[in-house]
């Protein structure tokens, strides 16, 4: 039956049109949710927060629009003189009055899809459930409303799939292959009433994908269940990166490895072999006695760079070169996470990318 594609009615239906865009693909902008002193995010050390948010927002401009959700005007300008301070601020920098309780816009905020149609490209907004990691942290029902206000500000088609999803829980190669850990998305704690079969329905059905990669558990100190954004991600439609520690003495040994094995024998859509990229993880991070999920697989892939999180580690250096070799025509910038990731998130997690 012929239908007519360009009919917004028919748009916001047939959702299954659409296909996540990979992070590489062009950007409008990123979406952040500022990150407030009365959350709970982060705990008697707020200080150096806003600081970190400044050097990321200065270095994210040379790439593309940066758009925060505050809580109101006052916090607007609040925000914006801190930023202007710190030479942060250009035409390109965008509030909106969008509140949300916590910082982790990764996984309250849209998730963007994209449908090619006779030359023309259309953009809609997924709307996924957030409980905040499977109601850890409550009251959650602000943040879980940025995506309405998102789509209603950009004036996009809205999708409710009617399931929890968090954005970091997934990443895609943007040719129908989509990353995930059973400990995250198959946990209890976020939709009980749901198979893995009907979760993978909704997965392929609203994100354009045909092809389900499922790795098992994540690092020490992440308190989402294992998103992969903390260890394996696509850096090209062929290639993963993904965290392995090299001491065996280490929590993060096995459950690393057996993930390493897992994506040595795992296939892309059409049938080959990923080219699997070994990352190390960074030396062990603590504060006030616990350990963090520190990983420098929560990079942001910007326009015209790659922000990776650095630890004031040995490490780092390796790390930034690898990803300079796999990013050639991005600049690789380090940006100190060691104060950050306090919060059990690094640059990836407070980020949303807005593709073209």
């Amino acid at each position: 039956m012929d239908r007519n594609l360009n009919n917004p009615d028919i748009l916001r239906q047939d959702h299954y049109l659409y296909r996540m865009p990979a992070e590489w693909e062009p950007h409008v902008g990123v979406w952040f949710s500022w990150p407030r002193p009365e959350g709970i995010s982060f705990p008697d050390k707020y200080e150096p927060i806003p600081h970190v948010y400044a050097r990321l927002v200065r270095e994210l401009l040379f790439s593309e629009e940066v758009h925060i959700n505050v809580w109101n005007k006052e916090m607007e300008e609040s925000v914006y003189g801190f930023l202007k301070e710190r030479e942060a601020v250009s035409s390109r920098l965008f509030f909106h009055h969008f509140p949300a309780y916590e910082p982790w816009c990764r996984d309250h905020g849209p998730i963007f899809v994209v449908r090619e149609q006779k030359g023309e490209r259309f953009r809609a907004v997924i709307d996924w459930n957030y409980n905040a990691w499977g109601g850890k942290y409550p009251p959650y029902d602000l943040d879980d409303e940025i995506p309405v206000h998102v789509a209603e500000y950009r004036n996009l088609p809205l999708f409710q799939p009617g399931m929890i999803l968090e954005g970091g829980s997934i990443d895609v190669n943007g040719q129908g292959t989509l990353l995930t850990t059973s400990s995250c998305l198959l946990n209890p704690n976020r939709n009980p009433n749901l198979t893995r079969e009907q979760i993978e329905e909704k997965l392929c059905s609203y994100l354009g994908v045909r092809n389900i990669l499922w790795l098992e558990e994540g690092i020490v100190g992440d308190d989402t269940d294992g998103h992969i954004d903390d260890i394996t991600r696509f850096v090209s439609p062929n290639t993963v990166v993904t965290a392995v520690e090299t001491n065996p003495e280490d929590e993060n040994y096995q459950p690393l490895q057996r993930n390493l094995e897992l994506l040595k024998e795992m296939r892309d859509q059409e049938g080959n072999p990923l080219n699997v990229v070994e990352i190390p993880m960074p030396e062990p991070v603590y504060y006030d006695g616990q350990r963090l999920p520190a990983s420098y697989a929560n990079f942001y892939i910007a326009n015209h760079a790659v922000i990776v999180p650095t630890y004031r580690c040995s490490r780092d250096v390796e790390v930034l070169g690898i990803l300079k070799e796999l990013f050639p025509d991005r600049e690789v910038v380090g940006i100190d996470s060691t104060d950050l990731i306090w919060g059990l998130g690094s640059f990836h997690c407070i980020s949303q990318q807005e593709p073209l």
